[in-house]
């Protein structure tokens, strides 16, 4: 089934998610200090989802009804999904992990990658390496300006030398 999200913004939302999220914040808030710096959400809520029902829905009435199903019927077993979502991702503590981001976070993180490798590269060539975003154009634009005003005067040194040769080349007081 192939849904066109340009002709239906519409979502579908898992309440399992919610549930879940709710449970961790939970089961975090008894943990000491010392283990909580630890411990990772996401991983915990994908150990559990992995291991739960989705409870999907589309409208506010039918989330408001899964959620109601989810905590009567699932409850106990969210608990006890998420406890061992919290064991077993501190079994291995020092394992490192490179999260999934959404696509267009994706994207914006490669450009803001980008014009920070951009910038820098631009503070080699600039005087000023104190080189920010904020004080760009402050240090970039009167340089662009000099530049222009040096192309002007050569292309009119250019201009008067070409028209004067000329003139010469035709002149009778050519020797």
């Amino acid at each position: 089934m192939k849904i066109n999200r340009l002709e239906n913004d519409n979502i579908n939302r898992n309440v399992m998610e919610v549930l879940v999220a709710e449970e961790i914040d939970r089961q975090i808030g008894r943990l000491p200090s010392n283990i909580k710096k630890f411990i990772n959400p996401i991983e915990v809520a994908t150990y559990a989802l992995n291991r739960l029902p989705a409870l999907y829905a589309s409208s506010q009435q039918g989330f408001n009804k899964q959620k109601l199903k989810g905590r009567s019927e699932y409850s106990v077993h969210i608990t006890q999904q998420v406890r061992k979502g919290f064991a077993a991702i501190q079994k291995d503590l020092l394992r490192s992990s490179t999260p999934l981001v959404a696509d267009k976070e994706r994207d914006l993180n490669q450009d803001i990658q980008d014009a920070e490798e951009a910038l820098k590269e631009l503070a080699a060539y600039l005087p000023e390496k104190d080189l920010s975003w904020r004080n760009i154009v402050k240090l970039v634009k009167p340089i662009l300006a000099e530049l222009q005003e040096q192309d002007e005067a050569e292309i009119n040194a250019r201009n008067v030398r070409s028209k004067t040769s000329n003139m010469w080349e035709d002149s009778i007081y050519k020797k």
